[in-house]
């Protein structure tokens, strides 16, 4: 009997435990596995959403790749399914079983007045701008205004207050696209607010982001808290919980040094809407004091304005429908059960499975995504086991149908390609990488063709 025929799609850390897990599988010895991706380059959020001075948690990199450098596993990049490409029903076609792994890459709204402002960008597009995403490269975000506004509690809003509060040198030796290192030269912001809308015993940074925004060159943390960490907190059972109270509680004390930039952590506090400060570009930000009852947060009816230029909600992600897949709106999820997908009634969908954020929702880290892909992947394999082996078309057919659709697929050579040329240029400015952040450029790179950096 051949060998299962599997398509992940989604090379991102969820997909790429996916394939970890199946090459660890037997059945009828390892799967012949092809991983598919939207973008030219692997790696998902790895790559587009990992902070550029995160560089350790950037290694995990060399454990998602060894599926195609040690296994020969096949990638096509710059293969979307869906509308803009390959029917999932024509993909399915040619595999035994297909695991979506696409997460949930769009950003969760704020539901306030003037969110549509520009100059609002939600954390998943401002994140990509300086993580050289190929969707966001010319997203060129107006930094003149000396205030900025980050809503949110979590490590996200943590890391685009830092990339916007210390200096553009010193993103110079990371992966910064050249084009986000302007940008952020040239930057007029003194201010970064972070607005939490619970108290300081709420939040849900881990104390190692935290700890990295005090350590930052010529920045003031400021914690604005009414006083509760002086006036004493009730001590928490966790432990991460205590050592961010320890943390806030010094910096409450300490005066400001005056120092070029300031990190403002203002708690209890909700934007209420976003006001224009000019023809159709956010001023300011009126937000609402809140307080914390029997653990709900209410709003006081207190509300002040918040002069700023940009605002940066970092409040969640959704998920993207698949056509042709069910989808749970509410959730953002598709149906599943142990990852197997179901419809409405709960039949399951023949030979169709999710792994990561798009089967649980976004949460977790990137380990998380190893026991979520290894329960799918023992799902897959359970049906598998107990479903007769359909006949398949010859493998060299899915190259007609992708050329049939439209698709130029960039294969690990491919990527290769491109990887040898970011290093390239991050030789020339003395650092690991630079990205290349331009789909036209990534691609012509991947196809053999020489694109000079543009400096």
């Amino acid at each position: 009997m051949r060998k299962p025929r599997i398509a992940v799609v989604g090379a991102g850390p969820s997909g790429l435990y996916t394939v970890a897990a199946l090459l660890d599988a037997t059945v009828d010895g390892p799967a012949q596995v092809v991983v598919l991706d939207r973008l030219p380059a692997p790696y998902g959020l790895v790559r587009y959403g990992v902070a550029p001075d995160h560089v350790k948690m950037k290694s995990v990199i060399r454990v998602l790749q060894r599926p195609f450098t040690e296994s020969g596993v096949a990638f096509l990049g710059d293969v979307p399914i869906g509308v803009e490409g390959l029917p999932p029903e024509v993909l399915l076609r040619h595999f035994d079983a297909v695991v979506y792994s696409t997460g949930s890459p769009v950003d969760r709204r704020l539901g306030v007045p003037g969110e549509d402002l520009a100059g609002c960008y939600g954390s998943a597009e401002f994140v990509g701008w300086y993580c050289g995403h190929p969707d966001l490269a010319g997203l060129n975000p107006a930094l003149d205004a000396p205030g900025v506004a980050v809503v949110g509690a979590g490590n996200v809003a943590l890391d685009v207050a830092r990339v916007l509060a210390r200096r553009a040198a010193d993103l110079a030796d990371t992966d910064v696209p050249p084009q986000v290192l302007d940008t952020l030269a040239v930057s007029a912001v003194t201010d970064v607010h972070v607005l939490i809308r619970r108290a300081p015993q709420h939040v849900r940074f881990t104390p190692v982001e935290l700890r990295q925004l005090g350590e930052l060159d010529d920045v003031d943390v400021l914690v604005h808290d009414d006083g509760q960490l002086a006036a004493g907190v009730p001590a928490s059972a966790d432990k991460r919980q205590r050592t961010n109270l320890a943390i806030l509680a010094g910096w409450a004390g300490r005066a400001p040094a005056g120092r070029r930039r300031r990190v403002h952590l203002r708690f209890l506090l909700s934007p209420r809407r976003l006001l224009p400060g000019g023809p159709g570009r956010v001023g300011a930000v009126e937000i609402e004091r809140n307080t914390v009852d029997d653990d709900r947060v209410r709003g006081t009816g207190e509300l002040t304005d918040l002069a700023v230029g940009l605002v940066v909600p970092a409040i969640g992600y959704d998920a993207v429908p698949i056509p042709g897949l069910p989808f749970d709106e509410r959730t953002g999820t598709v149906p599943n059960v142990a990852g197997r997908v179901v419809g409405a009634d709960g039949t399951p969908v023949p030979g169709t499975y999710v792994a990561g954020w798009i089967k649980r929702g976004p949460s977790g880290v990137i380990g998380t995504n190893k026991g979520d892909a290894a329960q799918t992947v023992a799902t897959l394999l359970a049906d598998l086991a107990a479903t007769p082996r359909r006949e398949l078309p010859d493998q060299a057919d899915l190259a007609d149908d992708l050329d049939r659709y439209g698709v130029r697929p960039v294969d690990w050579s491919g990527w290769l390609r491109i990887d040898a040329a970011e290093v390239g240029r991050g030789r020339l400015r003395g650092t690991e990488r630079v990205k290349i952040a331009e789909l036209a450029d990534l691609r012509a790179v991947a196809h053999g063709r020489v694109v000079e950096p543009s400096r």
